[in-house]
């Protein structure tokens, strides 16, 4: 046998074909004791500043309200604004096994990130990609998430080491992409689209962030970045949806901004809602 895999895409990253994701699966990596999750779905885009972490915490806001046990693993490790988003500020604990204890948000979302292990929450994470993989693994693995219906990871941007992982170590049952219907933008999605489909990872549906602005004054919705026809192209090319179109709203933003994410409008994201709640239903 070759000393490299020479039947698939990761020729360049694969030491041989017993070992290759694209013909064997990712080898996945263990819940900690006591630990189930029904579903667990990726938010992720080529692109940062895009809103990832705005729907991931708009997402499992809507998904508590309807009774179902949430979580989410705050894997943007460089960039970690979850806890920001639910008023969260004390530090994790590990019990005497090393299994970390999510914090809980007000509503009993279960959240761990790096933000939540630092003493300093403005320090910069300059750690190399082993280390960040590392720390990946465990929030997987070695995080008390006790019985989940749904555990909601908000991906760092890019193809990167740290998307790689997760898909590659998370058994994740589909990804929800988030975009601006910039031309660019979208360009950018499909790379992480594409990623996706050579890791075998389904993508269960797209949102459209920034879709448009309502005018104070008349009502009128403005289109800020073209009329989605983009994203609604990307979407039909791999036989998956739009399943929001978000405004850009100042008083969203602000509660968001503010550590109050549990008390945004029930009609934000509706049909991911509803799609997500039809993936743990299933």
């Amino acid at each position: 046998m070759s000393s490299v895999c020479d039947s698939c895409a990761h020729k360049d990253g694969c030491t041989s074909q017993s070992t290759c994701p694209s013909v064997n699966g990712p080898v996945k990596d263990p819940l900690a004791a006591g630990s189930s999750v029904k579903a667990v779905i990726g938010i992720a885009s080529g692109k940062g500043g895009v809103g990832k972490s705005f729907v991931t915490s708009v997402l499992a806001v809507q998904l508590a309200r309807k009774g179902y046990k949430v979580g989410i693993m705050d894997a943007d490790v460089t960039g970690p604004s979850i806890p920001q988003s639910f008023g969260l500020k004390e530090n994790l604990m590990a019990n005497d096994d090393q299994i970390i204890e999510p914090a809980l948000t007000s509503t009993g979302i279960k959240v761990v990130s790096v933000n939540l292990l630092l003493e300093d929450k403005e320090a910069p994470v300059i750690w190399r990609g082993p280390v960040l993989n590392s720390l990946v693994k465990q929030f997987w693995g070695q995080v008390n998430w006790g019985p989940l219906d749904v555990l909601l990871i908000d991906m760092p941007p890019g193809t990167g080491d740290v998307p790689l992982t997760v898909f590659q170590s998370v058994p994740l049952d589909g990804i929800v992409l988030v975009a601006t219907s910039q031309d660019l933008v979208s360009m950018i999605v499909n790379k992480a689209r594409n990623m996706a489909s050579m890791m075998k990872v389904p993508v269960l549906g797209m949102v459209e962030n920034m879709s448009f602005i309502k005018c104070p004054h008349c009502g009128d919705e403005i289109r800020l970045y073209g009329d989605g026809s983009s994203i609604e192209k990307s979407a039909s090319e791999i036989g998956s949806k739009v399943t929001d179109k978000l405004p850009l709203d100042p008083e969203v933003t602000k509660l968001v901004d503010s550590g109050n994410a549990e008390k945004v409008s029930e009609d934000l994201l509706t049909g991911t809602t509803e799609m997500a709640a039809g993936l743990i239903n299933k």
